[in-house]
């Protein structure tokens, strides 16, 4: 029906870890047999498990294109990821809602069949692959006690307490009533590059605007990609990179007036020096603005001018009507 009604399926799939290429191939033939057209969100491949394997990724969707599948895909251009730290426990103790949750990490006997499962076993909430506590960096708190922990691995603020991560993992989760967000560090450059190479690639910016230290994609994607991976390491020329942040992007969501500079077309316009733009957001200082990029219209109303915002709203939600 979502095919036949000019949708698309759009997965946030099991696993970026331990079986992600199985995960993605799962995704893909759930879009050829439902004959449904398939995007596949910040599709990556992380963690030690899948260092060099974006190749293998590629083939599988190439091998798909070649016959007949409608796929599309997004990634973007940083190595760490960005969630919440409960979104690391298994399913099965995640069952039920945050009372039950927290419940089951006031229980030791439980606490530690959750150990077991994240350091070892490698849970699903954790991609399959056992926890590395270096990997993962507390980036946003609820209460202000604990604002000693952002910026800090699980691994350096156990160490400063002298408990094991374990412990202030599910210690910090139960203060934090399951509030706490945080970066993983577990992506690969090269395959970073390679995926934003294929020829059906999108950039998005899987952006989260909320706590202390949220991840600098938020403000950083598009001029990273134009500054690093256009201008300085030749990735992508600029023609191409422009069109996988527009065009390509406009077309997949089947908007009909946008992502193009034509007659006739929404002046959605984004005015920017090739030479000087850039991101200058940090992971130590994430809300910075981009540079370079001098103005900005939406709907022909100048939103940025100059370099300086112009507090005009000239945007709206845009819908489909499905008939």
């Amino acid at each position: 029906m979502v095919g036949e009604l000019g949708g698309y399926y759009s997965p946030h799939h099991r696993s970026y870890g331990a079986g992600a290429l199985e995960a993605f191939a799962e995704m893909v033939d759930v879009s050829r047999r439902a004959r449904c057209p398939l995007h596949l969100a910040h599709a990556t491949m992380n963690f030690s498990v899948n260092k060099g394997k974006a190749p293998d990724l590629l083939r599988l969707l190439d091998e798909a294109l070649d016959h007949g599948v409608d796929i599309t895909l997004d990634t973007y251009p940083y190595l760490p990821g960005a969630t919440y730290l409960s979104a690391l426990l298994p399913s099965w103790a995640a069952e039920g809602g945050l009372d039950a949750t927290l419940a089951r990490l006031s229980d030791p006997d439980t606490r530690e069949r959750i150990r077991v499962d994240i350091e070892e076993t490698g849970s699903d909430g954790a991609h399959g692959v056992p926890m590395d506590w270096s990997t993962i960096e507390i980036n946003g708190v609820r209460k202000a006690e604990n604002a000693h922990l952002v910026g800090l691995t699980v691994a350096e603020a156990a160490r400063r307490q002298g408990v094991p991560p374990a412990r202030l993992y599910f210690d910090v989760l139960a203060a934090e009533r399951l509030g706490t967000s945080c970066l993983m560090h577990v992506g690969h450059e090269e395959n970073v590059r390679t995926i934003m190479k294929h020829r059906t690639h999108t950039g998005g910016s899987d952006g989260l605007l909320v706590g202390d230290r949220p991840h600098p994609r938020a403000w950083g994607t598009f001029p990273r990609y134009l500054a690093r991976y256009v201008r300085e390491l030749g990735v992508l020329s600029l023609p191409e990179c422009v069109a996988h942040l527009t065009g390509r992007a406009a077309r997949r969501l089947r908007l009909t007036d946008r992502g193009l500079v034509r007659e006739g077309y929404a002046a959605d316009l984004v005015l920017f020096d090739p030479d000087t733009v850039r991101d200058t957001a940090t992971f130590d200082d994430p809300r910075q603005p981009a540079e370079g990029i001098s103005h900005v219209f939406v709907n022909g109303v100048a939103a940025l001018d100059d370099g300086s915002p112009t507090g005009a709203l000239a945007g709206h939600s845009l819908r489909r009507r499905f008939v």
